[in-house]
């Protein structure tokens, strides 16, 4: 584990911070979070916890402040001028938030994947994965053709790209470049993996494929999906919370609890009335 507020010296990224098993990896924790954009609130009172090894989708109507709430996991919120947060957010027991942590280790221990994919468009597929390691100052020496490797293996990109890994990531089709920003996060060896409406954009082929891959990547990492898809959320994750604004278009958590549960019996009448399509 990286601590939060010190730049480690790392010689080998990969024997020094092995991917983290079910029984050692570190969950995240909003506690009473509030979020304000300038004078205006975001989200209001959040708390949730996201647990280790699992996958917890986060749904809800346009504007209700999903993708508000996963920016504040890793401090990314904080990158929009007039942005503020109140409350905690606890990694491995830590407050990211508090005075003297450093948000660029906060980032390399809660990677974050967008909606619309985003390699860099001037560098090649592999430059593209090493770029992750590189941009966070982790030292790799002759590891970084393994650490590329094993990051597109990772991903189940490896085989398809393994003999043009010279040209421009931007080359790709939508699905393997969202699924080459996947490794590039994934090669940085992060304990939390955010990601939101990593398919928003993609076709229903690509998007199976990302989908069986989150399935995989929850054996070792915790996994925060953010989803307009009631039927995607129901077939990845073991979790799933419901966020709603209300007239004052502040968004806050209706009810949180295991999938299963929150499809067929859910405790607020505004779950079911959302998931049965009624608005939204």
């Amino acid at each position: 584990m990286l601590p939060l507020r010190v730049h480690p010296v790392v010689s080998n990224p990969i024997e020094a911070r092995p991917s983290p098993s079910r029984e050692d990896q570190h969950g995240l924790e909003a506690m009473r979070l509030t979020t304000w954009y300038g004078e205006r609130i975001a989200i209001r009172d959040v708390s949730l916890g996201f647990g280790k090894g699992k996958i917890t989708a986060i749904i809800g109507p346009s504007g209700c402040g999903k993708s508000t709430l996963i920016r504040c996991l890793n401090r990314m919120h904080e990158v929009t001028p007039g942005a503020r947060v109140a409350g905690k957010v606890l990694l491995d027991g830590e407050d990211i938030y508090a005075d003297g942590v450093d948000p660029v280790l906060v980032r390399r221990r809660v990677g974050m994947v967008f909606q619309r994919p985003n390699p860099f468009p001037t560098m090649s597929i592999f430059e593209n994965v090493a770029a992750g390691l590189r941009l966070n100052g982790i030292p790799t020496g002759k590891r970084l053709p393994d650490l590329v490797w094993e990051a597109l293996d990772r991903v189940a990109l490896w085989d398809e790209v393994k003999d043009k890994l010279r040209e421009p990531g931007t080359a790709l089709s939508g699905g393997q470049q969202q699924r080459l920003c996947i490794a590039r996060a994934l090669a940085i060896a992060p304990e939390v993996l955010l990601l939101d409406e990593p398919t928003g954009a993609l076709d229903p082929v690509a998007t199976l494929k990302i989908e069986e891959l989150l399935r995989e990547l929850k054996d070792d990492y915790t996994v925060v999906i953010v989803t307009h898809n009631m039927q995607q959320a129901a077939r990845v994750s073991d979790v799933t919370a419901f966020m709603l604004a209300g007239a004052d278009r502040i968004g806050s958590l209706v009810e949180v609890g295991p999938t299963s549960q929150i499809f067929t019996s859910p405790k607020d009448r505004r779950t079911e009335q959302y998931i049965t399509g009624r608005f939204g």
